[in-house]
């Protein structure tokens, strides 16, 4: 039963982490990426720091120096450098695209899983990477012989890729926190006082590369629904959604909580039809089939966590 709470837990972290590429993209082009990123923290903050309340400080004090390296990891790959590559992809490619591309997580992470955890790499979850490495082949239009894009285009989507790279460390080092916790029989950190302390350092993080961007001038010109996509990014894309994927996290293995990836490029699809209008074409729309059934395919038959504790025990 634990564990089927996870499953939801999961599926609405990456649900509403899939809104973040319609709702960066609703800003792009007005504010800086850097600028975009520290409003949208400093939203976030706004809504834990009273949820949190006095445990804050009970977790602040009892946090060894690993945990606080671990957070340090987990806001410099989740958000920092997660949020910069995607926001300055989307700058030059479509959120369709992008959000598609966000769902090749899933088999980067069981190849990190398997380098770093020693999760194995079973007969489907090689399907599952061959399906997603082929996913991306088609939506880079490279077995299409009329389907080009521009430099910019392309640039774009490694961007995103590269996004994806970096929620992929995050997922595995949020998971090397757990199996630490529980080695030690130490208690986990509370989701919510974890995802201050993350969306914190995050926050530290962007503000200087914002306030080179000068973004007063920008931000006096922006219109209510680019504030409303930084009060969602803030409180629902971010604080919400970590906390749903720590409480997530703490109860599935690596594998299994990046095979949840999925609900992103769905969601980001979606509503890059619905909101943006866009019309994505029969090579990203197979391209997308392929990513999501990569996806479903690397979520089979999760590796065994014991295995896994085992590993980081003799280590």
């Amino acid at each position: 039963m634990n564990q089927y709470g996870g499953h939801i837990f999961l599926m609405g972290a990456f649900a509403l982490a899939g809104t973040s590429v319609v709702a960066g993209r609703l800003v792009t082009t007005t504010l800086g990426t850097f600028t975009i990123a520290a409003a949208s923290l400093f939203f976030a903050l706004l809504g834990l720091l009273p949820v949190c309340g006095r445990t804050l400080a009970i977790t602040f004090r009892r946090m060894s120096k690993g945990d606080w390296l671990r957070l340090m990891m987990q806001a410099l790959f989740g958000i920092f450098l997660f949020r910069m590559f995607l926001l300055q992809g989307l700058l030059r490619t479509s959120a369709g695209e992008a959000g598609i591309l966000t769902g090749t997580t899933p088999a980067v992470t069981v190849v990190l899983a398997r380098l770093l955890l020693k999760e194995p790499i079973d007969k489907l979850r090689f399907c599952g990477l061959v399906s997603t490495v082929t996913g991306i082949l088609l939506i880079q239009g490279l077995f299409s012989s009329t389907l080009r894009f521009s430099g910019e285009h392309f640039i774009g989507n490694v961007l995103v890729l590269c996004a994806a790279v970096c929620e992929s460390f995050f997922n595995v080092i949020s998971r090397m926190g757990t199996i630490k916790a529980s080695l030690r029989q130490a208690a986990e950190l509370n989701p919510i006082d974890q995802t201050t302390l993350v969306v914190l350092i995050a926050l530290l993080l962007c503000l200087g590369p914002a306030l080179y961007e000068r973004p007063a001038a920008a931000l006096q010109t922006l219109g209510i629904t680019g504030w409303l996509a930084l009060i969602w990014y803030g409180l629902f894309v971010t604080a919400l959604a970590f906390i749903l994927w720590y409480a997530g996290i703490n109860r599935c293995d690596a594998s299994l909580a990046a095979a949840f990836s999925g609900m992103m490029p769905f969601t980001a699809l979606l509503l890059s039809i619905l909101i943006l209008q866009e019309e994505p074409g029969w090579q990203q729309w197979l391209g997308g089939f392929m990513i999501v059934s990569g996806m479903i395919l690397t979520g089979l038959n999760p590796a065994n966590s014991k295995q896994t504790c085992n590993h980081l025990q003799a280590n």
